[in-house]
């Protein structure tokens, strides 16, 4: 496995303007806005620009709240071929992961080497991945504890012109989901999971990353299919990991890695607009057999 560190730049449609004193400035479409952001220790290079936002994530006591002015609730952005919705929710996200753009262009690569792949994207959020996998011609299992996430991955697939049928959306605890494949024999062409360090099912159920990592990589190594061309994406955020660690817990239910397996691990990265500076924003371990 090579240790690289992913680095997303802009595109049309999303560009990282600047970054400094614990913020980051954002163009999503038309619109700049400003989140907090504790990697950003240095100072901003372009303070004029910031004056362009039209929203901003403050927190007050403890709770963070947008203050935001001429903003639509929600407006249209695209990746490539893929369209989505931008929503600012109560938590300062957006509905996108910019970084992962260095990853949806490895999982085109991944899906159009196979042909139809069945694909398991776990944790599927608002659900960029599934269209993008879905774009390539895959048939996708999204898995999502969220009702509201779910049903924004829809009109997002909607808005992506992705194929009736293309996509199947079910509202589950992906631990329970995973674990009853396994019992069943299913297999997966690939799979991308993107656990949060903190999470409940759709029943209350617990994700604890500790605890509930290790079960879920055992199941997922059950059902990754072993064929030349199948693929692993994991991804983390916020869980106080380094990529070695989520590497070695990979490594410990899938041992073919290294044997023949062509993978990555690292840091995952977005680059700043005319500048090299870059916001390590999450870790990722990826692998095709």
């Amino acid at each position: 496995m090579k240790n690289i560190d992913l680095t997303a730049k802009s595109w049309p449609d999303y560009e990282l303007i600047d970054s400094g004193d614990n913020r980051k400035l954002e163009r999503y479409g038309p619109h700049y806005i400003i989140r907090p952001e504790t990697q950003a220790l240095w100072s901003p290079n372009k303070p004029a620009q910031w004056q362009k936002a039209k929203a901003e994530f403050l927190w007050d006591g403890g709770k963070g709240s947008w203050k935001k002015s001429g903003l639509p609730e929600e407006w249209p952005l695209a990746w490539r071929d893929a369209r989505f919705s931008l929503r600012l929710t109560g938590f300062k996200h957006t509905g996108i992961f910019p970084e992962q753009a260095a990853n949806w262009e490895w999982l085109e690569e991944c899906v159009s080497a196979l042909n139809k792949p069945r694909v398991l994207n776990l944790f599927g959020y608002t659900g960029i991945a599934s269209i993008v996998a879905a774009k390539k011609g895959a048939q996708v299992m999204h898995v999502d504890a969220s009702k509201q996430s779910n049903e924004w991955g829809q009109a997002n697939a909607q808005l992506s012109g992705v194929p009736e049928g293309s996509i199947y959306y079910l509202l589950e605890d992906a631990l329970k989901f995973v674990e009853r494949e396994a019992r069943r024999g299913s297999l997966y062409d690939g799979i991308i999971l993107d656990p949060p360090a903190f999470g409940r099912g759709p029943k209350r159920e617990v994700w604890e990353i500790e605890a509930s990592l290790p079960r879920l990589l055992a199941g997922t190594a059950k059902i990754l299919a072993k064929k030349a061309g199948a693929f692993f994406l994991l991804n983390g955020y916020a869980a106080g990991y380094a990529p070695q660690s989520f590497l070695q817990a990979v490594e410990s239910h899938f041992p073919d890695i290294g044997r023949g397996t062509d993978g990555e691990f690292g840091h995952l990265c977005v680059q700043e607009t005319q500048s090299k500076r870059s916001i390590p924003s999450g870790i990722y371990v990826r692998f095709t057999r």
